[in-house]
């Protein structure tokens, strides 16, 4: 008895010791991967926001073939969607970057008084004079002058990156075409199988959901803050509307990334009561649409949790750069797509990321119970396992 009780101590401490291997070399695996997209990081960051933008476009395509249109004409209308949506997104950031440029000269005077104002409260304080300096650094003419330059150039480079993302998109749009109908014509299943089929479908329809949910309420938060700031007299509302807009596709912060700038703003031309009133249109209004109703559309239509969501923001910036945080979302979705889904043993990594029971394989939703209609622990047998589900299919 105590023969068979050491060799089943042996079987588990063994299996626990593969397994524990098996998930240090995963993530060994993970970092030297994801160091290598951190090398290669503008090269990906083109080719996934022009992956980005094809899988938003590409269903304009269908309802043009169902009336008809040849494969080369309905792909050129899914191009010129892709090329609309970019071209628009292009446009307002270079607006909003010549017209903040445009305005800081009028402004230095402003910025000298306030940076001293604010210099001279803290040292009311009791901070020292170095850092009461340092700390108001960011209202120091040169300090923006640099900033926005800074800014200038990053636009600059996005044109440049921006002729490859053009390319890609006519490549991707082409190449999903021809892949579709080489797969329509050798079997039913674009990707060989039911659930790798399943697995895309989510996938697509995910990410496009996203993107819709919050380009809904990114236009909603644009137009309300931009009247708004405008009704206050803050200078060039349209541009802190813009700024609204873009920044939230950013989950969770980019509610402080685009409360800042204006804020700021308010704070030279007005002082601090009018500061403070920006602060609190901003809260009545971003906070209840972004931070309170947004993300639960945002969770329902993606299937991810808050908590993922924000640390999506953070790794894939720093992986990818800034455009990292736009994309986040499809780009955790694609791994979890590629990683977890296709794993029949990844149903609680599935669920602890948030995606709904819906999607989650049937064979756990029928797990055994006992008389009292408590779950009844797994074995880890898997002819237990093929023979139960039989059972029940029988």
């Amino acid at each position: 008895m105590s023969e068979q009780g050491t060799s089943a101590n042996r079987e588990g401490s063994g299996r626990a010791y593969r397994h524990g291997s098996r998930m240090l070399v995963a993530l060994a695996a993970a970092v030297v991967f994801f160091g290598g997209v951190w090398l290669a990081r503008d090269l990906l960051a083109t080719a996934a926001l022009a992956a980005v933008v094809v899988i938003i476009a590409y269903p304009v395509r269908f309802p043009l073939e169902r009336r008809g249109w040849p494969v080369w004409l309905s792909s050129t209308a899914v191009i010129v969607v892709a090329y609309l949506i970019l071209a628009v997104l292009a446009f307002l950031l270079v607006y909003a970057v010549g017209q903040f440029v445009a305005m800081l000269p009028e402004l230095a005077e402003e910025l000298g008084s306030t940076a001293d104002g604010v210099i001279g409260w803290l040292q009311g304080l009791g901070f020292t004079a170095p850092s009461a300096e340092t700390a108001a650094g960011w209202l120091d003419p040169a300090t923006i002058g640099s900033a926005a330059l800074g800014i200038a150039d990053q636009v600059l480079g996005f044109a440049t990156a921006f002729f490859f993302v053009l390319t890609y998109v006519i490549f991707m749009t082409v190449d999903g075409a021809r892949f579709r109908a080489a797969a329509g014509g050798a079997s039913a299943r674009i990707f060989g199988s039911p659930a790798a089929d399943g697995i895309a479908r989510r996938y697509f329809t995910g990410v496009r959901r996203y993107y819709v949910v919050n380009a809904t309420f990114g236009a909603i938060v644009a137009v309300l803050d931009g009247l708004l700031l405008w009704a206050v007299g803050v200078p060039i509302p349209i541009v802190w509307a813009i700024l609204a807009f873009v920044t939230n596709f950013i989950p969770n912060i980019g509610f402080i990334i685009g409360l800042i700038p204006p804020a700021i703003l308010a704070l030279v031309v007005g002082g601090w009561p009018l500061m403070l009133a920006v602060i609190a249109i901003y809260c009545v209004i971003n906070v209840v649409l972004q931070v309170l109703v947004q993300p639960k559309f945002v969770s329902d239509a993606v299937g991810l949790s808050l908590t993922l969501t924000f640390f999506s923001v953070v790794f894939w910036t720093f992986v990818i750069g800034p455009i990292g945080a736009i994309l986040s979302v499809p780009l955790s979705l694609l791994v979890r797509a590629l990683l977890l889904e296709p794993d029949p043993g990844a149903v609680a990594l599935r669920r602890l990321t948030g995606e709904s029971e819906g999607s989650l394989p049937a064979r756990d939703s029928r797990e055994k119970k006992d008389d009292g209609g408590h779950p009844v622990p797994d074995t880890g047998s898997p002819t237990g396992e093929v023979r139960d589900v039989v059972e029940e299919e029988a």
